[in-house]
């Protein structure tokens, strides 16, 4: 069964958003881009909470989003119920997040990675799998 991921970024982001929805497309991953499309302003607010609420609902299974620096649409990602989503510049955070924290999204900065290294986590972190044992405790406190 193919593995649902639901793509969202601000207006910082659109491009490396489309770039990435078409990577991991091209891995057999069905890419569910619910936008921006146009570069006005927009607020990463709604669109972290957008994708977040795909996921918790499993009408996705994992999402990546996006904005200026990755840390404000993630903030917004997490404040909806079963959403663990980390900002990574780097492919053994992105890693981690998966495998010690069963991470359900991944945030990354457009303006804080280039687009080659943002592949190679959006690689990273959908190759990993949760580790579960101790790290199964830990996740539970922080759902607690």
């Amino acid at each position: 069964m193919t593995k649902r991921i639901a793509l969202s970024s601000d207006h910082a982001a659109i491009d490396l958003r489309q770039t990435i929805a078409n990577h991991i497309a091209a891995k057999g991953y069905e890419a569910v881009d619910i936008g921006p499309t146009t570069p006005e302003s927009t607020h990463y607010p709604i669109h972290g909470k957008a994708a977040a609420d795909m996921v918790a609902k499993g009408d996705c299974d994992l999402g990546i989003i996006l904005c200026g620096t990755g840390q404000g649409i993630m903030m917004a990602a997490n404040k909806v119920d079963g959403i663990r989503c980390g900002v990574c510049s780097d492919t053994f955070s992105a890693a981690m997040i998966r495998q010690h924290n069963n991470a359900n999204m991944l945030s990354i900065g457009a303006r804080v990675v280039g687009e080659g290294v943002a592949l190679e986590i959006v690689d990273a972190f959908l190759d990993a799998e949760f580790e579960g044992g101790r790290h199964a405790t830990r996740v539970d406190m922080i759902e607690g």
